[in-house]
C-alpha cells in the first residue's frame, strides 16, 4: 500500500455517478465522515437523492465542460465502463486534482484458480468495443489503465467482486433474503458447501472513503468475506432472517446445467462446476489496509428492510428484470426434480 499524509480537513470529493448502489453508498460515507461530494449524474437514477449536496447534471461523455476550470482533492469514478469516457474524464481532471480512485472489477482477470493484484489481465479484441456483454473486463482494465496514465502515481483501482446489499437493482444477491422471507420449498442449486464471494456495499464504501481520506494509491483485489462463506451458510441466514417456514431442497448442476437454468442470473451465486466455478480471490493486500466485513446478517437484514424495489441504474440504466427464478419456472423445476428422483 502507499498512502500519504491524511487530509486536514474535510476532502473536496467530485464523485461520477452516486445515486445508484454503490455511488449512493460512497456518497452516504463521505457525508458520515464529514465530507460534502459534488456528484457528476445525468439526472435520471434517483435524482431526488441527496439534496443537501452539489449535482451537476450531464453526460460525462459528452458534457464534462459543465465541471469549468473547478479543483478537487479526490475523484472517485463508480460509472466509468468505455476506455474513451474514462479517458476524457480522466486527462479533464489530470491537474485539477491530486487523485483518481476507479472502480474497476475482478472481472479484469484471465481464468486462474488463484487471482492476485498480478494475475494476467484480458484484453478486448476490440479496444473500441461497447460491448459490454462480451468485452466487460477487458474494456475495464483498459479504463484502468487511462486512469493509471492521467494520474501517474496518483491513482487507486479497486477490483471488487459481487457486491451485494440494499438498493441493488441487479438483484443478484437479493433474490435470496426476498426468497426465503416467501417460506416453502425453495430450490437451492448446487451444493450447500460451495464457497461464495459477495461484499456488502457499505464495507466496499466506507473502505473507499478511508482510502481517500488516506491518500492510498494502487490496485487492490476488493472481495469478501475474510474467512470462507458457503451457499447453505447464505441460504440459512436468509431463512433465519425471514422468520419463515422455507426448506430447502438442492439441487445438482448437472440437472440445473441440461435444463439451461442460467447461472448467476436465474439463480444468483450459483456457477456450477467445481467449487461453484469460483477461483480463489486473494484480498490479504486489502485486508492489511483497513477493508473489514460485516456479519452476512446484517447485509440480509438490510436488503429485507427495502421496499421491496430495486430502483433502477447501473451500466446505463438497468432495463432488464432483477435476477431470480420465477414462481412458476421454480415450481417446475422442483416438480421435474422430484419425479426424476422418484423410482
Amino acid at each position: 500500500m502507499k498512502a500519504g499524509l491524511l487530509y486536514a480537513s474535510h476532502v473536496r470529493i467530485l464523485l461520477f455517478g452516486g445515486t445508484a448502489f454503490l455511488g449512493r453508498a460512497i456518497v452516504e460515507a463521505a457525508v458520515a465522515a464529514g465530507h460534502e461530494p459534488t456528484l457528476f449524474t445525468r439526472g435520471k437514477t434517483n435524482p431526488e437523492l441527496f439534496p443537501h449536496l452539489e449535482h451537476v447534471v450531464g453526460d460525462r461523455e459528452s458534457e464534462l465542460s459543465l465541471l469549468g476550470d473547478r479543483e478537487f482533492d479526490v475523484v472517485v469514478d463508480t460509472s466509468g465502463y468505455l476506455p474513451s469516457v474514462v479517458r476524457a474524464s480522466a486527462r479533464r481532471l489530470a491537474g485539477r486534482a491530486e487523485r483518481y480512485v476507479f472502480i474497476s472489477t475482478i472481472s479484469v482477470y484471465e481464468d486462474a484458480e488463484l487471482l492476485t493484484e498480478h494475475t494476467a489481465t484480458l484484453r478486448p479484441s476490440d479496444p473500441e468495443s461497447r460491448d459490454l456483454n462480451r468485452d466487460y473486463g477487458g474494456l475495464k482494465k483498459l479504463c484502468e489503465e487511462e486512469v493509471e496514465s492521467a494520474f501517474p502515481g496518483g491513482s487507486l483501482v479497486l477490483r471488487p467482486g459481487l457486491i451485494v446489499g440494499a438498493h441493488d437493482y441487479s438483484g443478484r444477491f437479493s433474490y435470496w433474503p426476498r426468497r426465503l422471507a416467501r417460506g416453502g420449498e425453495v430450490l437451492a442449486p448446487g451444493r450447500p458447501e460451495t464457497r461464495v464471494w459477495l461484499l456488502d456495499v457499505r464495507d466496499l464504501a466506507e473502505w473507499t472513503i478511508r482510502l481517500v481520506e488516506h491518500r492510498t494509491t494502487g490496485v487492490y483485489n476488493t472481495a469478501g468475506p475474510d474467512s470462507p462463506l458457503t451457499m447453505g451458510a447464505v441460504l440459512e441466514e436468509c431463512r433465519v432472517a425471514g422468520a419463515t417456514n422455507a426448506r430447502f431442497t438442492w439441487v445438482d448442476d448437472a440437472f440445473l446445467v441440461e435444463r439451461e437454468v442460467v447461472p448467476y442470473t436465474e439463480l444468483p451465486l450459483w456457477v456450477p462446476g467445481g467449487d461453484g466455478g469460483y477461483p480463489t480471490i486473494d484480498v490479504s493486500k486489502a485486508l492489511a489496509a483497513g477493508l473489514t466485513f460485516r456479519p452476512i446478517g446484517e447485509t440480509i437484514r438490510a436488503v429485507l428492510d427495502e421496499d421491496g424495489t430495486s430502483g433502477s441504474g447501473g451500466l446505463f440504466g438497468w432495463t432488464r428484470p432483477p435476477a431470480g427464478l420465477d414462481a412458476e419456472r421454480e415450481r417446475s423445476l422442483l416438480d421435474e426434480w422430484r419425479a426424476r428422483a422418484e423410482p
